[in-house]
């Protein structure tokens, strides 16, 4: 059993205390030096006349308001005027709509002491301080399924509830919804809840762009049930099943971000001025998202790499170097497994949600008891025609084993 400090409701009271003291460290920081944004002090009012904006052409509380920035300011904008400009469509809707909700219902109240932009601004630090003790509570139940350690689950904990990036998942910005679905979608998928872990995921794609290429996980789940029809089962239709259900999956979670996209082109391109189109809209997949990464941001493959980047790469490095040792340590750990037991075994367990047990020698048995840190005895080191020719072998031999026994 868990110490007390490494339960859920540890993790949980560790989340609230870091939400405690990047706020609070927030609110220092403002009050002692001048913010480098100071774009949330413009604030035209909105293109189109609604009640909300005609509440919100004064402003009672501009200290208030003015605690959204950088991208906030967008977000803020795009909850309480609409998608205006072609730039805003940059920002996906759930923020903005779950701001609009909490700012209408739970704090509407508040509307005619503070204003309703300053009501969204509140809406949205609430909402991202209570939805990251969510996402904290979900990254400590899907760390503690697959590492299957509490201990090794509650330290990945805490080195989320404090990451570099903190300050995002308090203030007016999209990740701590991201995290939530993501967290969430991975968890219910792992315990063989897809429905809820598909409604999830798509959530994540609404927050944020790359939440679409969470289907992934869908896909690959897919493959590894299909593998598993074919070689264990036997059933190729169970295959096929399965392939479809996992590719009707994917489309639905990326159904939200091609929705917004269409919605997009229809009020640029199609209600626009013919004569005046944008040049995505001429393009054969008319992609606005791609578009305003580049044209409003500049953001492309390896186009950051630019010599008056190097003061962010500096600053970036810590964590940078943290996550190539990561990855270096990682891959070799992995070697060492696949140099002692099968592809074979590795899927069969995955299937079943299980560690590697009915299958595996007694070498695969001490690299998943030492963390991968025992060096495999009698093993070649590195990926050679040796090690290939074993494989197949015990490849063989496991076919063998279990569909001619």
């Amino acid at each position: 059993m868990a110490p007390p400090l490494q339960t859920l409701a540890g993790v949980v009271r560790l989340a609230v205390a870091s939400r405690a003291l990047v706020l609070a460290l927030s609110l220092l920081s403002r009050l002692l030096f001048r913010p480098y944004d100071t774009s949330a002090s413009l604030h035209p009012p909105c293109l189109l006349s609604t009640a909300a904006a005609a509440a919100a052409a004064t402003d009672p509380a501009p200290s208030v308001s003015s605690l959204a920035v950088w991208d906030g300011v967008h977000f803020a904008r795009a909850a309480e005027c609409g998608y205006e400009y072609e730039q805003s469509f940059a920002f996906l809707p759930l923020l903005p709509a779950s701001l609009v909700l909490l700012a209408r219902s739970l704090f509407a109240p508040l509307v005619p002491l503070l204003g309703y932009r300053a009501v969204l601004v509140i809406s949205g630090y609430v909402l991202n301080n209570v939805v990251f003790v969510a996402a904290a509570a979900y990254f400590y139940r899907l760390s503690v399924l697959i590492l299957k350690n509490s201990s090794a689950a509650y330290r990945a904990s805490v080195l989320f509830c404090f990451n570099p990036a903190s300050v995002f998942y308090s203030s007016l910005y999209s990740e701590s919804l991201y995290a939530l679905f993501s967290f969430g979608g991975l968890f219910y998928l792992f315990t063989g809840a897809n429905t809820i872990a598909m409604i999830m995921v798509a959530l994540s794609g609404s927050a944020r762009s790359n939440g679409a290429i969470n289907a992934g996980y869908f896909c690959f789940q897919a493959l590894l049930h299909a593998y598993d029809a074919v070689f264990q089962k036997k059933r190729p239709m169970l295959a096929v099943q399965v392939i479809v259900t996992g590719f009707l999956q994917s489309v639905f979670i990326f159904l939200p971000f091609f929705a917004f996209q269409a919605y997009g082109y229809l009020n640029i391109c199609l209600h626009g001025n013919s004569g005046e189109l944008r040049p995505w809209c001429k393009a054969k997949v008319p992609l606005l998202y791609s578009f305003i990464q580049s044209h409003y941001w500049g953001i492309g493959f390896l186009r950051y790499f630019q010599v008056k980047q190097l003061p962010n790469f500096l600053l970036a490095s810590p964590v940078l170097s943290l996550a190539v040792y990561s990855f270096v340590h990682y891959t070799k750990m992995l070697r060492k497994l696949f140099e002692a037991t099968s592809i074979h075994e590795l899927i069969i367990a995955t299937v079943e949600g299980r560690s590697i047990k009915a299958y595996k020698s007694s070498d695969v048995d001490t690299i998943l008891k030492s963390g991968f840190s025992t060096r495999v005895t009698n093993k070649p080191q590195g990926i050679t025609i040796l090690s290939i020719i074993s494989l197949l072998k015990k490849e063989y031999l496991i076919h063998k084993k279990i569909y001619h026994m």
